[in-house]
């Protein structure tokens, strides 16, 4: 069923794998929607139940704390990274990017 899935979907799929390793890296690790999922699936799966809602949600706002320090990490090798999606998405980054005019990038 695996097989069968990449096979209809490659298209799609292989555009993600012709990106430099950096980017496929920020692409994959800086969903941050995926991260909150991620975190509140790993806080709930363990529990059996909650006696309220109000103690779920207090255990969902003690660890989004906790895991919002992990959040801001910088992402190793940003400026690589940075440099690679200037190239990949051409005159797309470049406006939101707090560059000196004199050295602003030129392709």
């Amino acid at each position: 069923m695996v097989i069968r899935f990449w096979r209809k979907k490659w298209d799609n799929l292989s555009v993600y794998f012709k990106y430099p390793e950096d980017v496929r890296k920020a692409i994959y690790t800086t969903n941050a929607v995926e991260a909150v999922h991620r975190q509140f699936r790993k806080l709930t799966k363990t529990k059996g139940g909650f006696p309220n809602e109000n103690s779920l949600l207090k255990l969902l706002y003690a660890g989004i704390l906790s895991a919002s320090e992990r959040w801001t990490h910088p992402v190793q090798n940003w400026n690589l990274t940075l440099s690679q999606l200037v190239i990949h998405f051409e005159n797309r980054i470049e406006p939101y990017l707090d560059i000196e005019p004199s050295i602003r990038l030129h392709w």
